[in-house]
Parts: C-alpha cells; sequence; structure tokens
C-alpha cells in the first residue's frame, strides 16, 4: 500500500512538472474565448480560453498594491471588471494593452464622492457601454495598460507589469474587447 502511495505520488509530480514546464515554454495559442484574471495578491495574471487555463505570468503592479484604486496618483491597481480597449505598439513601455478604466462602478462612486462631474460620469458609461477608451484624464485616474518593462517589483503607477518577451506573447493573442478580471 505504502509503494503504491509513493508510486502515485511520483506520478503525480512527474505529470505537474511537465505541464508547468510545458507551460513555460509554449507561445499563447489561437484562443475561441480569451479572458484575463489578474491576481494581484498573487502577483499573477493568467490568461484563459473560456473557463480552461492557458497560461499564467507573473507580474507588478501598482507602486502601492493594497486596495481598489480610488484616485489619480495613489498607486493602486485598480480592481473589478474590465475589458481591453487598445492594443498600442507604441508604448512607452515596450507595448501595451489599455484596461477600461475606470468603469461604472468607480464613476458612480466618483460622482458620489465629489471627484467627477456628472458630465464626466455619463461620458465615462457611454464609453463602457460602447466599449470604447472611457476617459482617461480624471481625478479618478486613468491610463491603466498591460505593459512591458518588468517585472521585478511593483513599481508602475497603478498598471500591471511583466517581462518584455512575456508581453509580447500576450500582445499576439489578446484582441480589442478581451475581458479581464482584476482580483485582489
Amino acid at each position: 500500500m505504502r509503494i503504491l502511495l509513493i508510486a502515485i505520488l511520483a506520478v503525480s509530480l512527474l505529470f505537474g512538472s511537465v505541464y508547468i514546464i510545458a507551460q513555460i515554454n509554449q507561445p499563447l495559442p489561437k484562443m475561441d474565448n480569451p479572458n484575463i484574471l489578474v491576481k494581484k495578491k498573487d502577483r499573477q495574471l493568467q490568461i484563459f480560453d473560456g473557463e480552461m487555463p492557458i497560461k499564467t505570468y507573473t507580474i507588478s503592479l501598482g507602486f502601492a498594491p493594497e486596495g481598489d484604486k480610488e484616485i489619480e496618483g495613489d498607486g493602486k491597481t485598480p480592481e473589478g471588471d474590465f475589458y481591453i480597449f487598445a492594443k498600442n505598439d507604441k508604448s512607452a513601455f515596450f507595448l501595451s494593452l489599455g484596461v477600461s478604466y475606470p468603469n461604472i462602478e468607480d464613476a458612480e462612486r466618483g460622482l458620489k464622492q465629489g471627484l467627477i462631474t456628472q458630465e464626466e460620469r455619463d461620458e465615462i458609461v457611454k464609453a463602457i457601454n460602447e466599449k470604447a477608451m472611457p476617459l482617461q484624464k480624471t481625478k479618478l485616474g486613468g491610463e491603466i495598460y498591460i505593459h512591458g518593462g518588468g517585472c521585478d517589483a511593483d513599481w508602475t503607477a497603478g498598471c500591471m507589469a511583466l517581462k518584455n518577451e512575456e508581453m509580447q506573447e500576450i500582445f499576439e493573442v489578446i484582441e480589442v474587447g478581451t475581458p479581464i478580471k482584476i482580483v485582489p
């Protein structure tokens, strides 16, 4: 019985290692239903095809990574449901994918707290409903991207940063409109 358990454990470890090595060395495939999940606490960006995990990357976050983004300049990476609104191949940080922050919930909060006007709130809501770029220059902050530049420490102003070669891989496959969920 003990030998059987050891054999099962050894086989499990072997297949797990093969899966991890294969995942690291394989480029992202074309996907039918790509979506992105960012786990801030784990410093991970995961690419899914529907419900199936495809690949996981290590990331850096804003210089003040705890909590949800509240205002411009707070150094926090936003939390919530967003989508990719732009692909920028001329980014200051190699390549970048624009994240649709602020979303409707952020706009409602900003209006309630007096950070944005009714007009700004309405423009954000309209952009989100049209899957366009929301206002980027308000007191809520903006210009949140997934970009290159490295991931050795939390250094961005609220963006998610990866190694350049990993950003290249993601940039080639992820399209405008791809959903992204950012969780604590």
